[in-house]
Protein backbone atom coordinates (compact mmCIF):
# COMPACT_ATOMS: atom_id res chain seq x y z
CA UNK A 1 0.00 0.00 0.00
CA UNK A 2 1.42 3.41 -0.97
CA UNK A 3 1.81 6.15 1.63
CA UNK A 4 -0.69 8.28 -0.25
CA UNK A 5 -3.29 5.52 -0.23
CA UNK A 6 -2.61 4.83 3.43
CA UNK A 7 -3.13 8.51 4.26
CA UNK A 8 -6.31 8.54 2.21
CA UNK A 9 -7.73 5.46 3.96
CA UNK A 10 -6.93 6.77 7.45
CA UNK A 11 -8.36 10.23 6.75
CA UNK A 12 -11.46 8.76 5.13
CA UNK A 13 -12.07 6.49 8.13
CA UNK A 14 -11.66 9.43 10.52
CA UNK A 15 -14.13 11.51 8.50
CA UNK A 16 -16.73 8.74 8.21
CA UNK A 17 -16.64 7.84 11.89
CA UNK A 18 -16.73 11.42 13.14
CA UNK A 19 -13.26 11.43 14.66
CA UNK A 20 -12.76 14.43 12.40
CA UNK A 21 -15.82 16.55 13.13
CA UNK A 22 -17.89 18.35 10.46
CA UNK A 23 -16.40 21.76 9.74
CA UNK A 24 -13.09 20.93 11.44
CA UNK A 25 -10.10 22.53 9.77
CA UNK A 26 -7.66 19.97 8.36
CA UNK A 27 -4.18 21.39 8.84
CA UNK A 28 -1.83 19.76 6.38
CA UNK A 29 1.30 20.00 8.53
CA UNK A 30 -0.49 18.46 11.50
CA UNK A 31 -1.81 15.65 9.32
CA UNK A 32 1.68 14.96 7.97
CA UNK A 33 2.96 14.50 11.53
CA UNK A 34 -0.03 12.48 12.65
CA UNK A 35 0.04 10.13 9.66
CA UNK A 36 3.83 10.10 9.23
CA UNK A 37 3.62 10.88 5.52
CA UNK A 38 4.86 13.61 3.22
CA UNK A 39 3.16 16.87 2.36
CA UNK A 40 2.42 15.67 -1.16
CA UNK A 41 0.79 12.47 0.12
CA UNK A 42 -1.56 14.43 2.39
CA UNK A 43 -2.42 16.92 -0.34
CA UNK A 44 -3.23 14.14 -2.79
CA UNK A 45 -5.35 12.34 -0.19
CA UNK A 46 -7.25 15.55 0.61
CA UNK A 47 -7.79 16.22 -3.08
CA UNK A 48 -9.31 12.76 -3.54
CA UNK A 49 -11.53 13.20 -0.47
CA UNK A 50 -12.66 16.56 -1.79
CA UNK A 51 -13.83 14.90 -5.01
CA UNK A 52 -15.83 12.45 -2.87
CA UNK A 53 -17.54 15.25 -0.97
CA UNK A 54 -15.99 14.37 2.39
CA UNK A 55 -13.68 17.39 2.42
CA UNK A 56 -14.29 20.99 1.37
CA UNK A 57 -11.48 23.12 -0.08
CA UNK A 58 -11.83 26.85 0.66
CA UNK A 59 -9.70 29.32 -1.35
CA UNK A 60 -7.10 31.02 0.88
CA UNK A 61 -8.40 29.09 3.92
CA UNK A 62 -7.46 25.49 3.32
CA UNK A 63 -9.29 22.20 3.79
CA UNK A 64 -12.20 21.41 6.11
CA UNK A 65 -14.17 18.29 6.97
CA UNK A 66 -17.39 18.63 5.01
CA UNK A 67 -20.23 20.15 7.04
CA UNK A 68 -23.54 18.42 7.70
CA UNK A 69 -27.06 19.79 7.58
CA UNK A 70 -30.67 18.70 7.69
CA UNK A 71 -31.35 19.61 4.03
CA UNK A 72 -28.18 17.79 2.95
CA UNK A 73 -29.24 14.63 4.78
CA UNK A 74 -32.68 14.80 3.18
CA UNK A 75 -31.18 15.29 -0.29
CA UNK A 76 -28.69 12.51 0.37
CA UNK A 77 -31.45 10.13 1.47
CA UNK A 78 -33.59 10.77 -1.62
CA UNK A 79 -30.58 10.41 -3.94
CA UNK A 80 -29.66 7.19 -2.21
CA UNK A 81 -33.18 5.83 -2.64
CA UNK A 82 -33.10 6.55 -6.37
CA UNK A 83 -29.71 4.94 -6.99
CA UNK A 84 -30.25 2.01 -4.61
CA UNK A 85 -33.59 1.23 -6.26
CA UNK A 86 -31.97 1.09 -9.70
CA UNK A 87 -29.25 -1.22 -8.40
CA UNK A 88 -31.75 -3.40 -6.54
CA UNK A 89 -34.05 -3.81 -9.54
CA UNK A 90 -31.14 -4.86 -11.74
CA UNK A 91 -29.89 -7.27 -9.09
CA UNK A 92 -33.33 -8.87 -8.75
CA UNK A 93 -33.57 -9.23 -12.52
CA UNK A 94 -30.16 -10.84 -12.99
CA UNK A 95 -29.15 -12.40 -9.67
CA UNK A 96 -28.70 -16.16 -9.42
CA UNK A 97 -28.32 -18.75 -6.68
CA UNK A 98 -24.93 -17.41 -5.52
CA UNK A 99 -26.46 -13.96 -5.09
CA UNK A 100 -29.37 -15.40 -3.13
CA UNK A 101 -26.97 -17.38 -0.95
CA UNK A 102 -24.92 -14.26 -0.20
CA UNK A 103 -28.07 -12.41 0.86
CA UNK A 104 -29.21 -15.20 3.17
CA UNK A 105 -25.73 -15.53 4.69
CA UNK A 106 -25.19 -11.82 5.25
CA UNK A 107 -28.66 -11.44 6.74
CA UNK A 108 -27.99 -14.31 9.13
CA UNK A 109 -24.72 -12.67 10.18
CA UNK A 110 -26.44 -9.33 10.73
CA UNK A 111 -29.32 -10.84 12.70
CA UNK A 112 -26.85 -12.58 15.03
CA UNK A 113 -24.69 -9.49 15.61
CA UNK A 114 -25.73 -7.38 18.62
CA UNK A 115 -26.95 -3.96 17.59
CA UNK A 116 -25.10 -1.13 19.39
CA UNK A 117 -26.87 0.30 22.44
CA UNK A 118 -26.01 3.57 24.22
CA UNK A 119 -25.58 2.01 27.69
CA UNK A 120 -23.49 -1.00 26.70
CA UNK A 121 -19.90 -0.67 28.02
CA UNK A 122 -18.76 -2.68 24.97
CA UNK A 123 -20.60 -0.30 22.64
CA UNK A 124 -17.57 0.53 20.50
CA UNK A 125 -16.78 -3.12 19.67
CA UNK A 126 -20.44 -3.97 19.16
CA UNK A 127 -20.84 -0.96 16.93
CA UNK A 128 -17.87 -1.91 14.74
CA UNK A 129 -19.14 -5.46 14.30
CA UNK A 130 -22.72 -4.40 13.62
CA UNK A 131 -21.74 -1.65 11.20
CA UNK A 132 -19.62 -4.14 9.22
CA UNK A 133 -22.43 -6.73 9.16
CA UNK A 134 -24.96 -4.07 8.19
CA UNK A 135 -22.79 -2.86 5.32
CA UNK A 136 -22.25 -6.44 4.10
CA UNK A 137 -26.00 -7.14 4.07
CA UNK A 138 -26.90 -4.01 2.11
CA UNK A 139 -24.05 -4.68 -0.32
CA UNK A 140 -25.19 -8.27 -0.85
CA UNK A 141 -28.67 -7.08 -1.83
CA UNK A 142 -27.37 -5.13 -4.83
CA UNK A 143 -24.26 -7.17 -5.62
CA UNK A 144 -25.81 -8.81 -8.71
CA UNK A 145 -26.29 -5.42 -10.37
CA UNK A 146 -24.10 -5.36 -13.49
CA UNK A 147 -23.85 -1.60 -13.89
CA UNK A 148 -20.49 -0.69 -12.38
CA UNK A 149 -21.20 3.05 -12.40
CA UNK A 150 -24.46 2.65 -10.51
CA UNK A 151 -22.65 0.56 -7.90
CA UNK A 152 -19.92 3.18 -7.54
CA UNK A 153 -22.50 5.90 -6.96
CA UNK A 154 -24.34 3.64 -4.56
CA UNK A 155 -21.18 3.02 -2.52
CA UNK A 156 -20.42 6.74 -2.35
CA UNK A 157 -23.91 7.55 -1.10
CA UNK A 158 -23.78 4.72 1.42
CA UNK A 159 -20.52 6.04 2.86
CA UNK A 160 -21.99 9.51 3.29
CA UNK A 161 -25.08 8.13 5.01
CA UNK A 162 -22.87 6.18 7.43
CA UNK A 163 -21.08 9.43 8.28
CA UNK A 164 -24.38 10.89 9.42
CA UNK A 165 -25.17 7.73 11.39
CA UNK A 166 -21.88 7.91 13.30
CA UNK A 167 -22.64 11.48 14.36
CA UNK A 168 -25.68 10.30 16.32
CA UNK A 169 -24.57 8.33 19.37
CA UNK A 170 -28.16 7.85 20.47
CA UNK A 171 -29.33 6.31 17.22
CA UNK A 172 -30.32 3.02 18.87
CA UNK A 173 -32.22 4.41 21.86
CA UNK A 174 -35.35 4.99 19.77
CA UNK A 175 -37.92 2.22 19.55
CA UNK A 176 -37.47 0.60 16.16
CA UNK A 177 -37.57 -2.96 14.92
CA UNK A 178 -34.58 -2.82 12.57
CA UNK A 179 -34.35 -6.60 12.46
CA UNK A 180 -37.88 -6.85 11.03
CA UNK A 181 -37.12 -4.11 8.51
CA UNK A 182 -34.09 -6.02 7.24
CA UNK A 183 -35.92 -9.35 7.22
CA UNK A 184 -38.83 -7.91 5.22
CA UNK A 185 -36.47 -6.39 2.66
CA UNK A 186 -34.63 -9.70 2.36
CA UNK A 187 -37.85 -11.66 1.89
CA UNK A 188 -39.15 -9.29 -0.79
CA UNK A 189 -35.84 -9.43 -2.68
CA UNK A 190 -35.67 -13.24 -2.59
CA UNK A 191 -39.31 -13.37 -3.73
CA UNK A 192 -38.20 -11.24 -6.73
CA UNK A 193 -40.83 -8.63 -5.84
CA UNK A 194 -38.91 -5.57 -7.02
CA UNK A 195 -41.67 -3.04 -6.33
CA UNK A 196 -42.15 -4.18 -2.74
CA UNK A 197 -38.41 -4.49 -2.12
CA UNK A 198 -37.75 -0.95 -3.35
CA UNK A 199 -40.67 0.46 -1.35
CA UNK A 200 -39.42 -1.24 1.83
CA UNK A 201 -35.89 -0.02 1.16
CA UNK A 202 -37.10 3.56 0.68
CA UNK A 203 -39.08 3.41 3.92
CA UNK A 204 -36.02 1.98 5.71
CA UNK A 205 -33.77 4.83 4.53
CA UNK A 206 -36.31 7.57 5.24
CA UNK A 207 -36.97 6.32 8.75
CA UNK A 208 -33.24 6.34 9.46
CA UNK A 209 -32.99 9.96 8.26
CA UNK A 210 -36.05 10.94 10.29
CA UNK A 211 -34.60 9.45 13.48
CA UNK A 212 -31.24 11.10 12.89
CA UNK A 213 -32.80 14.50 12.27
CA UNK A 214 -34.95 14.24 15.40
CA UNK A 215 -32.32 12.70 17.68
CA UNK A 216 -29.03 13.96 19.04
CA UNK A 217 -27.81 14.62 15.52
CA UNK A 218 -29.70 17.93 15.54
CA UNK A 219 -27.07 19.74 17.70
CA UNK A 220 -24.29 18.47 15.43
CA UNK A 221 -26.14 19.79 12.39
CA UNK A 222 -26.78 23.16 14.00
CA UNK A 223 -23.17 23.46 15.16
CA UNK A 224 -21.84 22.55 11.73
CA UNK A 225 -24.16 25.03 10.01
CA UNK A 226 -22.97 27.86 12.27
CA UNK A 227 -19.23 27.19 12.23
CA UNK A 228 -18.32 25.45 8.98
CA UNK A 229 -17.80 26.80 5.48
CA UNK A 230 -20.73 26.21 3.18
CA UNK A 231 -20.58 23.60 0.48
CA UNK A 232 -20.02 24.98 -3.01
CA UNK A 233 -23.21 25.77 -4.92
CA UNK A 234 -23.70 25.59 -8.66
CA UNK A 235 -25.86 27.78 -10.85
CA UNK A 236 -28.26 28.81 -8.10
CA UNK A 237 -29.89 25.40 -8.18
CA UNK A 238 -30.84 23.42 -5.11
CA UNK A 239 -27.73 22.13 -3.40
CA UNK A 240 -26.99 18.55 -4.29
CA UNK A 241 -25.90 15.90 -1.80
CA UNK A 242 -22.19 15.70 -1.26
CA UNK A 243 -22.36 12.01 -1.72
CA UNK A 244 -24.66 5.81 3.80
Amino acid sequence: MSLTHSAYEKLRANLLTGRLQPGERLKINDLCSELSVSLSAVREALSRLTSEGLVVAEPHRGFFAAPVSGPDLQDLTEARIEIESLCLRQAIATGGIEWETAIVGSHHQLSRTPEPTPNDPRRRNNSDAWVAAHAAFHHALVSACRNVWLLRLRDMLYAQSERYRHLSEAFSDTARDVESEHRNIKDAVLARDADRACALMASHFRLTAHLLLNGRLAPAINSSDEEAPARPKSGGKRRQPAAP
